[in-house]
């Protein structure tokens, strides 16, 4: 089936990344395109990228042409020389299919559930941004990746079980210390499209999963992600979200979630607030509530807070012999 962004060109354009794909994976040296300028080409490429994770292998392309000639002929800048990225295309497919063939049947939330537990589990951001960190062979063979190749296997795993995914782009903002672009996912599942960022997802961990970034609807994603590249279709669902049944407006509700926790020798609570800003005086009363009820069992609270999706993970841990029972004050900043 086309990809999103490929419905999304008219008919010549849709010639020329028909004509890119068939090229590139058949390992061409060089393809003949319709002539278009060099950000018309960009654009087509950048489209067939996020669509066709599988063309892990390419990295870039140069174009040339004749004077008058109504063609041009790119070049494909590939990552390995035809014999390695055979085997690489053979060794990711095989990895795609072990990893997709126990959840064949399953429900649409479970896939997503089990793809996500797979970036988590397996993958860490690769600091030093090896080329193939922006690739999924980085994320599915070498356990490392960036936010593209993460992103990009998300929706490798995706299609693998044939659930409706899109690769995100958004842009740069240097004005606000974004200094790179950044992408995630849009997942349709049980009929309603929802934002995934794996990537954010993982920075965040500290000892337990963590699901902020989980099916998110646009209003909340955007909170902390800044402006697509090239558009999307709405997320307006907000059923799916994975904090929903943790999510709470009443600092006692909290409190006696976390009594249960404590109850259950939890190491860990995360939950999310919708009641009304995530302020220092909010998690300060939160905090002391649930330090009291850790300090009836032995035990203190430090926590975390992810404060532009308003969500807080308490740590508990066992109090030093004969020591003050002491609140972490929470970071006002994301933690990301």
């Amino acid at each position: 089936m086309a990809g999103y962004y490929y419905r999304q060109l008219d008919r010549e354009k849709r010639g020329v990344y028909d004509a890119m794909l068939a090229g590139m994976e058949a390992l061409a040296p060089g393809i003949r395109v319709p002539r278009l300028d060099g950000p018309e080409l960009s654009d087509i490429y950048l489209r067939l990228k996020l669509d066709t994770p599988l063309l892990f292998y390419v990295t870039g392309f140069q174009y040339r042409w004749m004077p008058g000639a109504d063609h041009v002929e790119l070049l494909p800048e590939y990552l390995f020389d035809k014999g390695k990225i055979r085997q690489h295309r053979q060794a990711v497919a095989a990895r795609l299919d072990r990893l997709a063939r126990p959840l064949q049947g399953k429900s649409d939330r479970d896939k997503e559930l089990a793809i996500h537990a797979f970036i988590l589990e397996n993958v860490r951001y690769d600091k030093l941004k090896k080329p193939y960190s922006h690739e999924i062979i980085g994320p599915l063979t070498q356990g490392v990746g960036v936010c593209e190749g993460i992103a990009k296997t998300v929706k490798a795993l995706c299609d693998a079980v044939q659930l409706p995914c899109i690769v995100a782009l958004s842009e740069a903002a240097p004005e606000r210390g974004v200094k790179y672009r950044h992408t995630w996912n849009v997942i349709t599942v049980d009929g309603q499209r929802y934002h995934l960022d794996a990537t954010f997802d993982n920075s965040l961990q500290r000892g337990t999963p963590r699901y902020d970034y989980f099916n998110l609807d646009d209003r909340h994603i955007f909170r902390d992600h800044e402006t697509l590249v090239l558009p999307l279709p709405p997320c307006t669902a907000d059923k799916g979200y994975y904090y929903r049944p943790l999510s709470f407006t009443k600092p006692e509700d909290v409190e006696n979630r976390a009594r249960q926790a404590l109850r259950k020798k939890q190491p860990h609570f995360v939950f999310h607030w919708r009641g009304g800003g995530l302020n220092r005086e909010i998690l300060t009363d939160l905090l002391n509530r649930c330090a009291a009820a850790a300090a009836e069992r032995g035990k203190c609270v430090s926590c975390s807070v992810n404060t532009a999706q308003a969500v807080v993970q308490l740590d508990f841990t066992d109090a030093p012999a004969g020591e003050t029972l002491l609140v972490q004050q929470p970071d006002e900043g994301n933690e990301l």
